[in-house]
């Protein structure tokens, strides 16, 4: 049974609440052979900011890229609303982002049948969806420079962030694009701003030249980033690979997010370059949802996009499909069971706890052996 480093970094709000359902899964997964994990344990966000007054210490930086993994849970809220820009807590996570170079984020929206009445949208648009967005993501608006206010006088400011895309960056997500691709349905959407943007105007480029020369085989597909956003709420279950820059990769990830009926149903992994000497990458896997401060403590946070960004490490860090699927499926089946945390409610008389959603899953993943 092989032995991997993981770094769990809860974070702030719920964070921690989810990352408590994981360590259950964690367990499970060493119980029943299938890997051993050493855990160590970190500070991000606020909570980092609290104990360093920064948003994630050197010492664990040094963690998460000796890691085989980094767990991410959530950050932020309105107790560090005042706190410095450059430390803020979502700093946190955009230096793991680029230290570690984990340039391409992978975003699966599925609409388990049993939730298909969740969605906002009729059960015929959304029930059997499967997509997933591929957004770069240490590129774009986020990392560009300048990113300042100026004072011009007067009473006056000007807002600066740019926009800015080299061919490589472009070039190595598409890649995960269609690769991905390959293994699903065939199909990639490149979404930019073309009409507008003259990074759109290079990314649609460089899109096309690499499909043409290494992807002629999968289907591809260009639509601007506005009309793919309509297009998701109209008719989602026409596309199968969604690639994007990291600004409208992160608009149209929560956009697809409640199309399966909750933020807390969707995880998320960031992968970096695979070394070609060892094959291993650096890589984070983390709950789209937010840090929800409103309901943290409360036990009504729901865990399984937390759980399911484990799986999605167990897949993509350690080759471990096959356990992958176990939990996934342990999803699907307490899903179909009825059980609902509050957020996926729908019309069911009652709901669970946090903690009790974790301990049903885990009680499916051992009913199955």
């Amino acid at each position: 049974m092989a032995t991997y480093n993981l770094l769990f970094l809860p974070g702030d709000g719920i964070g921690q609440e989810v990352m408590r359902e994981v360590e259950k899964i964690a367990d499970w997964t060493q119980k029943a052979g299938i890997a051993s994990f050493e855990i160590e344990r970190g500070l991000v966000g606020g909570a980092a900011y609290d104990a360093h007054g920064k948003a994630i210490s050197d010492s664990d930086m040094a963690l998460a890229s000796a890691s085989d993994a980094v767990i991410f849970g959530a950050v932020g809220g309105p107790k560090w609303d005042n706190v410095p820009y450059d430390v803020r807590p979502e700093a946190g996570l955009l230096r793991l982002r680029k230290d570690l170079g984990l340039f391409a984020n992978l975003r699966p929206a599925i609409c388990y049948p049993a939730l298909a009445d969740a969605s906002s949208l009729k059960r015929e648009i959304v029930e059997g969806l499967d997509i997933m967005i591929v957004r770069e993501l240490t590129g774009g608006v986020y990392f560009g420079e300048p990113k300042q206010i100026i004072d011009l006088g007067n009473g006056q400011k000007r807002g600066i962030d740019t926009q800015v895309y080299d061919t490589y960056e472009i070039e190595r997500i598409g890649r995960v694009a269609f690769e991905l691709a390959r293994k699903r349905n065939n199909k990639v959407t490149s979404s930019e701003k073309r009409n507008v943007m003259k990074s759109g105007v290079l990314w649609n480029e460089v899109i096309t030249a690499l499909h043409k020369r290494e992807f002629a085989d999968v289907t591809l597909e260009h639509q601007l980033a506005d009309a793919l956003g309509m297009q998701l709420v109209r008719w989602p279950k026409q596309f199968d690979v969604i690639v994007t820059d990291n600004l409208f990769g992160d608009m149209l990830s929560d956009v697809a997010s409640m199309l399966t009926g909750s933020l807390g149903m969707l995880p998320s992994a960031s992968l970096g370059e695979t070394d070609p000497k060892t094959g291993k990458r650096k890589s984070m896997y983390e709950p789209v949802h937010g840090s929800a401060p409103d309901i943290a403590g409360k036990g009504l946070a729901n865990p399984i996009a937390m759980i399911a960004s484990f799986a999605m490490a167990l897949r993509y860090s350690f080759g471990l499909g096959d356990a992958a699927d176990r939990i996934e499926k342990a999803i699907a089946d307490v899903l179909d069971a009825g059980l609902r945390t509050a957020d996926i409610r729908g019309d069911a008389k009652e709901t669970i706890s946090t903690s009790q959603m974790g301990d049903a899953i885990l009680a499916q993943l051992q009913k199955a052996g």
